[in-house]
């Protein structure tokens, strides 16, 4: 089956106001700038958003927050976006603070059909007892706060009930897709794009380069097309767009010269 979309508008195009997104990258890298470019223009809105990060100002999914699209962000790391910390603490957005691995695994496991899963990473503090922030009301009050969560002992040690997140729309970025929708990321990519891809009940590629079914040898497949229903082809100048979160130099001596 030809999975590849005529453009990244084509591809976005029946995202409704309301939707829930599960967008893949770690930091700036693996980010699905054309996707999120595209959904911008395209105007759905009241999105709740479901990302290791929110963007930066100005980039990613930071475009999507100035805009006010966005009402409900599940992440792990939101500290380098200024508008988003000032519309958390506004009563602008709902927020929920999961930690990291807890976030990757409650994607993947929606993908696999696990409705739940216990986990040690949080126990004893906010995450399992409740009381996290959600939501601020405008004057700096905790409007809305997580609840407690169950927690049970496996083998000797504590564990809390994390439940699994399926999304409606999944936007991630592939170095390589076949025209089936598998795909391979590369290097630091991988790590939010394919349980985000998983997550998604339909789930659109924005692919670097795009291969004839076979081209990608099944051991370097990373993510099999039955989790991918549309493929985006990016141009040459598209596939080499790709930012630095934060730009660290020094001066070039003599020698290094």
């Amino acid at each position: 089956m030809d999975k590849v979309a005529a453009s990244a508008a084509e591809a976005v195009a029946d995202i409704t106001d309301g939707a829930s997104l599960a967008v893949g990258g770690f930091g700036l890298a693996g980010i699905p700038w054309f996707l999120i470019e595209a959904l911008l223009e395209q105007g759905a809105g009241d999105l709740t958003v479901v990302s290791n990060n929110c963007g930066v100002d100005g980039a990613g999914l930071g475009l999507l927050l100035e805009e006010r699209r966005i009402t409900r962000v599940i992440a792990s790391y939101v500290g380098e976006n200024k508008e988003f910390a000032r519309q958390y603490l506004a009563g602008e957005l709902t927020v929920e603070l999961t930690p990291q691995g807890t976030l990757a695994e409650r994607m993947r496991a929606g993908g696999a059909g696990v409705g739940a899963f216990f986990t040690p990473t949080g126990v004893g503090t906010m995450v399992a007892e409740g009381g996290l922030p959600w939501r601020y009301h405008p004057d700096g009050s905790v409007a809305l706060a997580s609840p407690a969560k169950e927690v049970r002992t496996f083998g000797g040690r504590e564990m809390v009930l994390e439940e699994s997140i399926v999304t409606d729309v999944a936007l991630v970025r592939a170095a390589v897709a076949d025209r089936a929708g598998n795909c391979r990321f590369h290097a630091s990519a991988r790590n939010f794009n394919m349980p985000a891809a998983m997550a998604g009940r339909l789930t659109i590629v924005e692919a670097e380069q795009v291969v004839e079914v076979g081209a990608i040898d099944p051991d370097d497949v990373h993510l099999p097309g039955v989790f991918v229903q549309r493929v985006v082809a990016l141009t040459p100048e598209q596939a080499a767009h790709k930012e630095i979160e934060k730009r660290t130099t020094r001066p070039r001596t003599e020698e290094s010269a």
